[in-house]
């Protein structure tokens, strides 16, 4: 049996992993010739740390991850606590820690654990076909792939999504510009085992430890589409957006690096089902792309890949094993879409009051209801 893997991200490599844990060979097939990751970093919360370690990369979260102990949430303007607490208690709860770390870092220790040279780079999927034999891709630069069937894992912008649905879907602008990257971490800012949020005016500032001393940050800022906007005015966009805001996030905004700072308008994709047509699946980004607002979007890919393997672990029938892997998964990330979509509108300021009556709860927050939260959500993936 031969699958084909189409992208070389956190999804088509962590399905690249489990389908080799069950014996079937892949080819893996990625559109770029170099590897440059959208967003600095990325949180692997404990239901992806979890499967990590199934797939047999764990130790690359041992490697990468910051040491985020505790969680806070400071006044934008005054730096003023609004809440703080350990996460000890989650991880007590959930049996797993959660792991921020360096996107590109991870991708690169992913693609090396398969092995680099097994990667086919600059291989963009133009068309997909399948018949009784197979599933054929069709590349852009005119050479093809054939295998028992496909496992589409080709990120947001998705071509084997439109053969699987029939249909073209449209990305929805969420409705506000995410600026991220790295920066060395200074304890003026914040400390350095904490996940630390500014909030006010529905807007976001954020910084969380990963590996070699660094703080993954990032700001948003509700804004309209496609304002004209370029690295060489970064500094000068967030002074502005962030005017009068407490000093820690001014020394933030001085430290950063334009040059290596992402300017990312936020979309995601209306949950849609299936996720499978014949012996065709599509997995991560490809089936669910979703906002960053509950840090949930490498997760569910994650937890796509065990899913995944589990199905063809209990049927060696393909187009079997692919309907249980839909029927798996369906429900599950259009929970994860919706709950990010909603914790955006609130995060964010789409309804004011809303956001206010957030503010408030923050406040009167013990850490309890964060927890609980982010358990039930840890909790609801495929290895509990």
């Amino acid at each position: 049996m031969k699958a084909i893997i189409i992208g070389a991200g956190i999804g088509g490599m962590s399905a690249a992993a489990a389908l080799d844990q069950q014996g079937i060979d892949c080819e893996v097939f990625e559109a770029v010739k170099e590897m440059k990751p959208v967003g600095a970093a990325i949180s692997i919360w404990s239901n992806g740390v979890k499967c990590m370690n199934h797939l047999g990369m764990g130790k690359i979260l041992d490697d990468l991850g910051g040491p985020m102990h505790n969680m806070a949430y400071l006044e934008g303007f005054s730096a003023a606590q609004m809440t703080r607490f350990s996460l000890k208690p989650l991880v007590a709860e959930v049996g797993e820690r959660p792991c921020p770390v360096s996107r590109a870092d991870l991708q690169a220790r992913m693609i090396d654990c398969w092995g680099r040279g097994k990667v086919q780079f600059g291989k963009r999927l133009e068309c997909v076909s399948q018949d009784e034999s197979g599933v054929t891709a069709t590349f852009t630069d005119g050479t093809t792939a054939h295998g028992d069937f496909m496992i589409a894992a080709d990120g947001a912008h998705s071509i084997a999504r439109e053969y699987v649905l029939g249909h073209k879907v449209e990305r929805r602008y969420a409705g506000y510009v995410n600026w991220n990257g790295l920066v060395e971490i200074d304890e003026a800012i914040a400390p350095a085992d904490q996940w630390t949020m500014f909030v006010a005016d529905g807007k976001r500032v954020s910084v969380m430890p990963i590996a070699d001393n660094r703080f993954y940050f990032f700001f948003d800022v509700p804004l309209p589409k496609g304002l004209p906007e370029d690295r060489s005015t970064v500094i000068n966009d967030l002074k502005g957006y962030f005017d009068g805001w407490a000093e820690p996030v001014q020394r933030l905004i001085d430290a950063i690096n334009p040059e290596t700072t992402n300017r990312i308008e936020i979309h995601d994709v209306e949950p849609f089902n299936p996720l499978v047509k014949g012996r065709v699946a599509l997995l991560g980004d490809a089936g669910h792309s979703t906002t960053p607002d509950i840090g949930q979007g490498g997760c569910a890919a994650l937890e796509d890949a065990v899913v995944l393997g589990k199905c063809f672990a209990a049927s060696c029938d393909i187009e079997g094993a692919l309907q249980c892997y839909n029927n798996s998964r369906v429900e599950r990330v259009k929970d994860l879409v919706l709950k990010a979509r909603k914790r955006c509108e609130v995060t964010h300021g789409f309804d004011p009051a809303e956001t206010q009556a957030w503010y408030d709860e923050l406040r009167a927050e013990t850490g309890v209801g964060i927890i609980s939260g982010l358990s039930k959500t840890i909790l609801g993936g495929p290895l509990g």
